[in-house]
């Protein structure tokens, strides 16, 4: 059989084991081969290839639950579970998701895309099947010990311990998340390691010493005397074993022969069970074996790039750290997503990296602006959703000048349904005391950062990965928009953000418009607002954001409390959820486009 004729697990099942690890190098070179050529994640995927393939050999996906955490080292079981030639199309409108998608496949037990949410299905799912009276079922999870960094994580290993459920937690420890793991956790992990290493070096030892004549014999003697004392050492902190989860392991997770004997073993075994197994990320791509952080997402072949915001976050601050003593930057195991890589070699001291744990970084942040500190939190508008109460509870609250720098805001394609950037100013925007800004382009983000240095309030300064057009601009004034395009036409298009000033710009170039940047989303400028109701007919508000609960329905609301005496429209995203792949397309289904403005605008005259 061609490796390439494997479609199903079943069909991987009729290999010999012999035959495995050249599946494995065939998996290996089409994820590269695709990967380079559309784009996504590269490095996580070549590591648990070995992995993918023992598990398919050795359970009956999709009966047993596979689950992915994160699910950005899904590829390979993408490929034999019925999607090989689907692969070609990774990532794409019409094509598969970079992630695990029920909707897609049977094979794929539960959706996947944010981190530390493997563990708690997969209890969830065991109890299911017990109710159910399925009890040969078997809910496997496949957690990164970046993921572990996540105190989701541990709120379910809690609660699995105090189970007898068929879970299978196979611990892929490769010592990264996306940047460098941290933490007390890393730690741990490190120590399960050693013990590898000292079981192995015990052996060649004790193999060494034996043939030394006469004194052979009392060398193995002290070894194995001192041998208790050195596993205390090593081995001196048996945490999951102490929650009541058998622990097994380490093993090699490039050993496809290894792990399919530690895997038949251990279905026999009842109750929780924890397999760890140490693998290389980007394992075969020597590229991305010696940068995994760079390797670990890789934009398509000739996708355009402009220029990100991120760079622009981790230039200022950088430069604003030389003679502020207070400022720190946090990330959650995002550094070189945020652009706070040169911040962090810059001022080790002042970079927090507190692994994927969002809701304790917006908690910790909240503490060093109580502390006197001025914290800057730079993440992603879909991961900032994980820490809702802690931004209510203990940012706004205590009104404390924590900057959230909240990047990847509004469509963000490739990535798909899980990572949509489109409800930040939806659940912002009720907070009381927190402001909201958005740049249009890096020249205003940078004038919003030297404004947030003073600012003794919650901050949130919220941006898409990228922008184009840089045009000329107001200084920034508290709660004050500015014009952008004046004309005597008595309508009027405010944009929040800089895609919404492109769309309504270039509308402006086939209708007569006035054009507001609506840089402040919270608080409304409402003296403008007044104004403009009194001269205009028609109010258009344009926002890469969902329309409930977005600054389009913020005007309206206040339109109306005063008097409303225009017409009005928003256009905005609507109430669902967007699988969109591509930027421009997901734009255009949304009505987001300068033809659809204009549109608006003629059915209102």
């Amino acid at each position: 059989m061609e490796y390439n004729d494997i479609k199903t697990p079943q069909d991987l099942k009729r290999l010999n084991i012999s035959e495995l690890d050249g599946l494995c190098e065939y998996l290996r070179e089409r994820i590269i081969s695709v990967v380079e050529k559309n784009g996504g994640h590269l490095a996580s995927n070549l590591g648990t290839v070995e992995l993918t393939v023992a598990l398919h050999f050795c359970f009956d996906c999709p009966c047993d639950k596979f689950l992915f955490d994160v699910g950005h080292q899904s590829y390979a079981h993408k490929i034999l579970t019925e999607r090989g030639e689907a692969f070609e199309g990774l990532r794409k409108n019409d094509g598969i998701s970079g992630f695990p998608q029920p909707a897609e496949s049977k094979y794929d037990a539960f959706i996947a895309g944010h981190a530390s949410t493997s563990l708690s299905v997969a209890l969830g799912l065991a109890e299911a099947a017990h109710r159910r009276g399925s009890d040969e079922q078997r809910a496997i999870a496949v957690i990164g010990d970046g993921a572990l960094t996540g105190g989701m994580a541990y709120e379910a290993l809690n609660a699995i311990g105090s189970e007898k459920l068929p879970v299978v937690i196979v611990l892929n420890d490769n010592n990264m998340s996306i940047s460098k793991n941290v933490g007390a956790m890393n730690n741990y992990l490190t120590r399960l390691r050693v013990s590898k290493k000292y079981s192995r070096l015990k052996t060649e030892i004790k193999r060494a010493v034996s043939i030394i004549p006469i004194f052979g014999d009392g060398a193995i003697h002290l070894l194995e005397k001192g041998k208790k004392l050195l596993k205390r050492v090593v081995l001196s902190n048996k945490m999951f074993e102490a929650m009541g989860i058998s622990y097994y392991g380490p093993f090699d997770g490039h050993n496809v022969r290894e792990m399919i004997d530690v895997f038949t073993q251990i279905k026999s075994k009842n109750g929780p069970v924890l397999v760890h197994v140490l693998t290389e990320k980007g394992k075969g791509l020597k590229s991305a074996v010696t940068d995994p952080e760079h390797s670990h997402g890789i934009s398509s072949v000739g996708a355009p790039r402009g220029n990100d915001f991120s760079d622009v976050i981790g230039e200022f601050l950088s430069f604003a750290a030389k003679t502020d003593e207070r400022i720190m930057a946090v990330t959650a195991a995002m550094a070189i997503g945020t652009g706070l890589e040169k911040f962090s070699a810059e001022f080790p001291e002042r970079f927090k990296d507190v692994g994927i744990a969002e809701e304790h970084a917006v908690t910790y942040c909240a503490a060093l602006a109580a502390g006197g500190m001025k914290p800057y939190f730079a993440v992603y508008s879909t991961f900032l959703q994980r820490a809702y109460d802690q931004l209510l509870h203990d940012v706004c609250i205590g009104n404390f000048p924590v900057t959230f720098c909240v990047d990847r805001a509004g469509v963000v394609g490739a990535d798909g349904i899980t990572h949509q950037g489109v409800f930040d100013l939806s659940y912002l925007l009720p907070m009381p005391n927190m402001t909201v800004m958005c740049p249009t382009d890096g020249d205003e983000l940078r004038d919003m950062l030297e404004y947030s240095l003073t600012f003794a309030a919650p901050l949130a300064i919220r941006y898409p990965k990228s922008y184009v057009t840089t045009r000329p601009h107001e200084p920034i004034v508290y709660g004050k928009w500015e014009t952008m395009l004046s004309s005597k036409s008595k309508v009027f298009v405010l944009c929040a953000g800089g895609r919404a000033l492109d769309i309504a710009f270039a509308a402006a170039d086939e209708i007569k418009l006035n054009i507001i940047n609506a840089r402040f989303v919270k608080p409304l400028d409402k003296e403008c607002l007044k104004e403009i109701n009194k001269r205009c007919n028609i109010i258009v508000t344009v926002e890469d954001n969902v329309a409930q609960g977005g600054f389009g329905m913020s005007v309206l609301s206040y339109l109306n409390e005063i008097g409303k005496c225009a017409e009005c429209a928003i256009l905005a995203h609507g109430d669902g959820f967007i699988d969109d792949r591509d930027i421009n397309s997901s734009l255009e289904k949304s009505g987001l486009t300068k033809e659809n403005l204009i549109k608006i605008v003629k059915s209102l005259e």
